[in-house]
C-alpha cells in the first residue's frame, strides 16, 4: 500500500477530493456516515460539494494547491477526470493520490485511450488519428461515412464531437474541430450501450455491479437500467474490466462505456472514477458505488455489489420537474444537487426501485410522464 509511513488504512480520517460536482457531493454523503470528513479543490465558491465539507476554492491547473490538498488529508480522489495530470502528481507528491495518476492520464487522450485498450486485447470502434485536413480525408477514404469526429481530449457530454453523413458534415465539424488535436472513429449502429463499474481495494479484491443498459439523448445520459443482460455478456465486460484494473494496479471505482453490436462489446470509453450510470446503485444494490470508493481508498472491506430491487435512474438536466408529484410514485428515490438549473446541466436525478420489472415499468411511465420532454420516447427505447 502506498499510504504515509505511519499511516494505516483504520487511521484514515480526512479525505480530499480534486473536484467539488455532484459526483463529490456524493461522495461526501457517503463518507460522513462512514466517520470521514472531506476537503474539496474546485474553482467554484458555490462548488455543490461543498455542503459536505471544506472548500479550498483553487484553479484544477493550481498545482500548489493541489500539494496543500494532498499535505492536509490521509488521502485523496478526484471526482472529474479532467483534472490536468500534473496537478494529480503534485498532489501525489505531498501525500496519497488514488486512482493514480497514470490512469487518470491514459482516459485524458481518445488515442493513448484506445491504443491502450487495443493492446491489452479489448475492442474499440475502427478509429483513425487526425492532425490534419489531408488525415481526415484519409480516414473518411478507411472509414467510410458516416463517422465520428472527436477531440482527443476534454469532449464530454456530447460535447467536442461531431457525427459525419457527407461531405458537407465533414466541413462544417472541420471549422469547428479542425484548431485541435482530432480521431476519426467508425459510427458503430449499436443495438444498445451500456456501461459496467467495478471497485478494486488495496488489497487486489474486485468486486463489480450489473452491468447497466444507458439511453443518451444529444450526446447526454438520461435513463440507467441495471440488470437486464444475460450472463455471458456480464462475464465479458467483467473480463475486460478485470485486465484494466490489473494493468493499471488500480483502487477505487472504474467505469467502462460500451456499445453492445451484433452481441459483441466494443468500448467506447472508461471514466476513472464514479460515474452517472452508477447513481441507481445508492438506492438499488448493497453498497453504491460512492461508499464502495471510499471504502477502498481507504482501505477498508469492500461492501456486496448485488442489486437489492430492480432499478432505474433518470438523470435530470437543466431543470427538475414537479417534485410532490413525483414523490406519490411507489419506490421513488429523489436527489437534488443543490445546483442552480440551466440548460444542459446535471442538477439531480431520481432512482425508481421496485420487486419486479412490471412494477418498474408502469411507475416509470408514470415519472416519465410527470417529467415530460423526450423522457416517455426515451422509455420506450427500454422496454419496448
Amino acid at each position: 500500500m502506498n499510504l504515509k509511513s505511519n499511516q494505516t488504512p483504520s487511521a484514515v480520517e480526512r479525505i480530499g477530493v480534486l473536484g467539488g460536482g455532484q459526483l463529490g457531493r456524493m461522495m461526501g454523503l457517503a463518507g460522513i456516515p462512514l466517520g470521514f470528513r472531506f476537503v474539496f479543490l474546485d474553482p467554484s465558491a458555490d462548488a455543490c460539494a461543498g455542503s459536505t465539507g471544506e472548500l479550498l476554492q483553487a484553479e484544477f491547473s493550481d498545482e500548489e494547491a493541489a500539494r496543500q490538498l494532498g499535505s492536509t488529508v490521509d488521502v485523496a480522489t478526484f471526482d472529474f477526470e479532467n483534472v490536468p495530470e500534473s496537478s494529480a502528481r503534485a498532489l501525489q507528491e505531498a501525500g496519497t493520490l488514488y486512482p493514480a495518476p497514470n490512469a487518470l492520464g491514459a482516459g485524458q487522450d481518445r488515442a493513448m485511450e484506445n491504443e491502450l485498450l487495443t493492446s491489452l486485447g479489448i475492442s474499440v470502434p475502427p478509429y483513425h488519428l487526425v492532425s490534419s485536413r489531408t488525415d481526415l480525408l484519409e480516414g473518411l477514404e478507411l472509414l467510410g461515412y458516416p463517422a465520428v469526429l472527436k477531440t482527443r481530449r476534454l469532449g464530454y457530454d456530447g460535447k467536442g464531437q461531431a457525427i459525419l453523413r457527407d461531405p458537407e458534415d465533414r466541413e462544417r465539424a472541420w471549422q469547428k474541430l479542425g484548431e485541435s488535436d482530432l480521431v476519426l472513429e467508425a459510427f458503430i449502429p449499436f443495438e444498445a450501450e451500456c456501461s459496467l463499474f467495478a471497485v478494486r481495494g488495496l488489497d487486489g479484491e474486485i468486486r463489480t455491479w450489473p452491468l447497466t443498459r444507458n439511453v443518451h439523448s444529444n450526446g447526454i445520459l438520461k435513463l440507467s437500467l441495471p440488470g437486464v443482460f444475460d450472463e455471458s455478456l456480464q462475464a465479458k465486460a467483467t473480463a475486460r474490466m478485470h485486465a484494466m484494473l490489473e494493468h493499471f494496479d488500480y483502487t477505487g471505482v472504474l467505469t467502462i462505456e460500451f456499445f453492445l453490436f451484433k452481441g459483441e462489446l466494443l468500448v467506447n470509453e472508461f471514466a476513472p472514477r464514479v460515474h452517472n450510470s452508477g447513481h441507481w446503485t445508492i438506492d438499488g444494490a448493497c453498497c453504491s458505488q460512492f461508499e464502495n470508493h471510499l471504502r477502498a481508498i481507504a482501505g477498508l472491506p469492500l461492501g456486496e455489489t448485488e442489486m437489492t430491487a430492480r432499478s432505474l435512474m433518470f438523470n435530470w438536466i437543466g431543470e427538475m420537474p414537479d417534485r410532490q408529484r413525483a414523490l406519490a410514485i411507489p419506490g421513488l428515490h429523489w436527489h437534488d444537487y443543490g445546483k442552480a438549473p440551466r440548460p444542459g446541466r446535471k442538477i439531480g436525478h431520481a432512482t425508481l426501485t421496485a420487486d419486479s420489472m412490471e412494477t418498474l415499468e408502469t411507475n416509470a411511465v408514470r415519472l416519465a410522464e410527470i417529467a415530460g420532454g423526450e423522457f416517455p420516447a426515451l422509455l420506450r427505447t427500454l422496454f419496448d
